[in-house]
């Protein structure tokens, strides 16, 4: 019906008149006119057989709804209100095709507004050819007038026309819409008494049951004869139909079994290894679960009868279920753990089953309450067994999972004991889906994990992970968000109160002014986290990636600049983006922060100038691994951020400056200038010396040192500084290592003092002449 409105819209769509414009007299103007016009004309009338038929399309398809509501209005007014599944499903059938009508509304009004509009032009247009003096106009003009005039009118009829047949189908549409409207109402109305007994009212205890339980047993015969006996109408939903699915499922299963026999026994020696023999039970089921499930599928897709489109979907449903515990299993656990970790699950997967099962045969709630509490006590003790029998031979996070089930199982015990047997099935539906989803998601993950390992993805650059990293850092946690909802709603399902619990996820549960919040948009903000989270994360690490390209030696202090930049500019546009979501106001964060603004300014005046000064240190003064001298103290530079930077001396201490400190000391930094200081060695010679023979010895001499310390590009330098009382002096200029200046200087005065040995050449030192006189001659 969409495809068919949508053609029809298109061809009623008035394609406007053909302008003129102004040509070089009155006589062209007209004969331009009168090719326009005839083009629009012949193009309306071409299209009258196609919009004839089209339109006895859309009112057959129009006829066609409301017979079909009239369908689910026959089927929604006659359910008992103690058939719950029957119920539910009427309810879904009735809102589901409202939603789907008012998906393909069309815009009849707003076409009829251009239509009034497109009338009125060529009313206008008629009346400016009609006012027209013949004898103003040569003969060729007049011809063109009449014809302009004729084809005007006939295009004026004929959008008039069309007008008003789109004026009838919008009273047929119109009509179909409110009985369609009626239905939905009703069936919400229903839907809360359903929500109601559910999660509000419940029933009677079971301890109520078993005192009256004869009573309860004969009045549970009475509704099985009721529903069950077959009707002398054959109906879709008859319990002999019920039978043949069953029996259908039954022949299926086995042609399923058999068809994964016969290949697991073509399957070539190499396969059959002994791991593989110890899954060979697990393997085969979980492969005859997809099986099965495909040729659901395919019945799904082939037949059209109600019954069987209904409970193919609930089947699939459990086949994905059962097939993803199976192969997560396969995957994740050994074959000698294969056995204990199935049974562990074979209670949730069997009372899933009969959930199902009771969906599929639309049980009458008096049976739930009488059969459902007495089988989930057995399943609540089964899984208490299989704990106590397996919990030493299965992985941890299985035995996490079962504890889980097992609270899950007592949850609903408890509330089916009470009397809230519906709400009990509602819990441990939604705890089967969301353990099918945690298992999917942890499948997924453990593969990846394995892959990244394989590939040694945890090695390599960004530029060839990114795409890993995605499915890992993204993916997978919206993933297990998306599950909690996801999970829920296949809950919701099974009562046919998906529509229900779409309406809860959208539900605006804070409602205020400058804050709205609900469980989508939380969930928006959530997901958002995590795409903002890897867009940071990857953006950083092509950042590094480059810088350490570039320069090595720069990149630690450039990325450092680029990752504050970067995380404020990211997450600045996630939090934004988050304020829209939820409808937080702009303007209400504006009017709080000009009040707070005063206040914090005068407290973050420090902080402001610390990264003010930390940005101007990290633009190029300074970088990480520079060394540098501060108040006598010389230090490496470990780390700067937008408010300090840490220095670890040569001695081992860590000192941490302030960065507006720092800017305003005298420091100086030692490896700026290639990581060479001029350090100045003193010596002196005896007078008498020759001076010349002096100096080229000692710069000869140091510079065939060849140190790997010293500055090789540029040599030692000698220069007279001075004539002492007892040496003529001199200075030694070296270009060493800043952090081994020391040792370059003990070489080279060792070297000094070697070659003025070998020389002859004297080293004068302090002497003093002691004199000793004989006491006898000192009193004489």
């Amino acid at each position: 019906m969409k495809k068919i409105l949508a053609i029809l819209f298109v061809l009623f769509t008035i394609t406007d008149a053909y302008a003129v414009l102004k040509e070089k007299d009155l006589s062209k103007t007209l004969n331009v006119l009168r090719t326009e016009l005839t083009e629009q004309h012949t193009k309306l009338h071409s299209q009258s057989d196609l919009r004839k038929e089209e339109a006895r399309n859309i009112i057959n398809q129009l006829k066609e709804t409301i017979s079909k509501s009239n369908q689910n209005a026959l089927m929604l007014y006659s359910q008992n209100s103690n058939y719950v599944f029957d119920l539910t499903y009427a309810c879904h059938e009735a809102t589901e095709q409202y939603q789907s009508f008012q998906k393909q509304q069309l815009p009849f009004k707003a076409y009829l507004e251009e239509s009034d509009v497109e009338i009125a032009k060529y009313d206008s247009l008629i009346n400016s050819l009609k006012t027209m003096r013949p004898e103003m106009l040569d003969d060729r003009a007049k011809t063109d007038r009449s014809v302009c005039l004729t084809l005007a009118i006939n295009i004026e009829n004929t959008l008039t026309e069309n007008r008003a047949q789109v004026a009838d189908y919008i009273t047929f549409y119109e009509m179909a819409e409110q009985r369609l409207k009626n239905l939905n109402d009703y069936a919400d109305k229903r839907y809360n008494d359903i929500q109601t007994s559910i999660f509000k009212n419940g029933g009677e205890n079971y301890f109520t049951v078993i005192k009256n339980y004869d009573e309860k047993l004969s009045e549970a015969k009475e509704v099985i004869e009721d529903k069950y006996t077959p009707n002398k109408e054959k109906s879709d939903w008859d319990s002999s139909v019920i039978l043949q699915l069953f029996l259908t499922i039954a022949f299926y299963i086995l042609v399923a079994v058999i068809l994964n026999q016969v290949v697991f026994k073509l399957l070539p020696k190499r396969f059959r290894t002994k791991e593989f023999l110890k899954k060979r039970s697990s393997v085969i089921m979980a492969t005859t679960t997809v099986t099965f499930a495909a040729i659901l599928g395919i019945l799904h897709a082939t037949l059209q009868q109600n019954f069987i489109i209904m409970a193919s979907s609930l089947l699939i449903e459990y086949a994905w279920l059962l097939g993803v515990i199976l192969i997560s299993l396969l995957l994740r656990v050994s074959g000698k753990q294969i056995r204990s970790a199935f049974r562990i699950y074979a209670p949730l997967l069997f009372v899933g089953f009969m959930v199902i099962a009771f969906r599929i045969i639309l049980i009458p709630r008096e049976l739930v309450n009488l059969i459902f509490p007495p089988l989930l006590l057995l399943c609540t003790l089964w899984q208490w067994r299989m704990m106590r029998l397996h919990h030493q031979n299965i992985p941890q996070s299985d035995m996490f999972y079962t504890y889980i089930s097992q609270a899950i199982f007592i949850v609903s015990l408890v509330c089916s004991w009470m009397g809230y047997t519906l709400m009990a099935v509602q819990i441990l539906i939604w705890w089967i889906m969301q353990l099918t989803c945690i298992l999917t998601i942890t499948c997924v993950s453990q593969y990846l994990k394995l892959y990244g390992i394989r590939r040694g993805l945890d090695e390599k650059p960004i530029t060839e992970t990114w795409g890993y990293m995605l499915v890992y850092k993204v993916v997978l946690p919206i993933m297990g968000v998306l599950s909690v909802m996801l999970s829920i709603y296949w809950a919701a399902d099974v009562f046919n109160l998906s529509d229900l619990c779409w309406q809860i996820f959208k539900k605006t549960f804070i409602d205020l002014e400058n804050l709205q919040v609900s469980i989508i948009k939380l969930c928006m903000v959530i997901n958002l986290f995590f795409v903002f989270a890897y867009i940071s994360s990857t953006v950083l690490s092509l950042l590094k990636h480059h810088y350490q390209k570039q320069d090595p030696s720069t990149a630690a202090s450039r990325e450092v600049m680029g990752r504050n930049v970067i995380q404020v500019l990211v997450w600045g546009v996630w939090l934004m983006m988050s304020l829209s979501i939820l409808h937080i106001s702009v303007a209400w964060l504006i009017a709080i922060s000009g009040g707070l603004s005063t206040g914090i300014g005068f407290a973050s005046k420090d902080i402001i100038e610390n990264i003010y000064y930390g940005a101007t240190l990290m633009a190029g003064r300074i970088k990480v691994g520079d060394w540098i001298e501060v108040d006598g103290t010389m230090g490496k530079v470990t780390s700067i951020s937008y408010t300090s930077t840490v220095v670890e001396s040569l001695y081992g201490e860590v000192i941490t400056f302030q960065n507006s400190q720092l800017f305003a000391k005298n420091y100086k930094n030692m490896t700026k200038n290639g990581g060479y200081i001029l350090s100045v060695v003193p010596f002196g010679v005896a007078y008498g010396s020759n001076l010349k023979q002096v100096t080229e010895l000692v710069e000869n001499a140091v510079n065939n040192l060849h140190h790997e310390w010293m500055d090789p590009e540029r040599p030692v330098k000698t220069v007279m500084s001075g004539m002492n009382d007892s040496s003529v002096d001199f200075k030694l200029f070296v270009w060493a290592n800043v952090l081994k200046k020391s040792y370059v200087i003990s070489d080279v005065l060792k070297c000094v003092y070697d070659t003025l040995n070998e020389n002859g050449i004297e080293i004068p030192f302090p002497q003093r002449d002691i004199t000793i006189k004989n006491i006898s001659e000192i009193k004489a």
